[in-house]
């Protein structure tokens, strides 16, 4: 199970299209709202029913974590104390964690991206804390997996796909999306 996290002011169309395409690659993905209650209103005022509840559901475990950008969204992200622990329990172990726009910012701030390459929304690179600032679209450096922005949400949620089921779905999602 894949969780991405939803905090009032993220990104819509990061959060959607990546969530989108890993569902249409057989991902099971769980929206998880960092908030007291499901219903989360996204950066341009779109209102979104997560899934579930951070403190309902174990992120332990998670095959990946998943981070939309957006502002105030990723502020918000920023500020959850159960969320920063699970985010570099997952880095410190190996295990994967993508984010995409402003959300590497919640990484960078932690030196989990130092020695790394990484992208992200221009004019963030500052809060990439020790990270080789790459500025391309996607950028996959180990178990990390940053994106520019919302532009990149193709790209991005297609090496997330290619990470976690291999090229091959990646490229049958992309054909039956018409994107090849």
């Amino acid at each position: 199970m894949v969780h991405l996290f939803l905090a009032d002011g993220f990104e819509e169309v990061e959060a959607l299209g990546t969530l989108d395409i890993l569902r249409r690659a057989g991902i099971e993905v769980m929206t998880v709202s960092i908030t007291g209650a499901r219903m989360i209103r996204g950066a341009h005022n779109i209102p979104i029913m997560a899934d579930n509840l951070f403190r309902r559901c174990g992120v332990e475990d998670s095959e990946m974590l998943v981070f939309p950008g957006g502002m105030p969204g990723t502020a918000n992200l920023g500020l959850h104390d159960g969320l920063r622990k699970a985010m570099e329990s997952h880095v410190h172990s190996g295990r994967p964690v993508a984010a995409i726009c402003a959300a590497p910012i919640l990484l960078g701030r932690r030196r989990l991206l130092a020695g790394r390459r990484a992208t992200c929304y221009p004019g963030f690179e500052q809060e990439l804390e020790g990270a080789v600032c790459t500025g391309k679209m996607v950028e996959i450096d180990g178990n990390i997996i940053t994106g520019r922005g919302p532009g990149a949400v193709f790209p991005f949620a297609f090496a997330i796909v290619e990470r976690l089921r291999g090229a091959d779905v990646a490229a049958r999602v992309k054909h039956d999306m018409l994107l090849d």
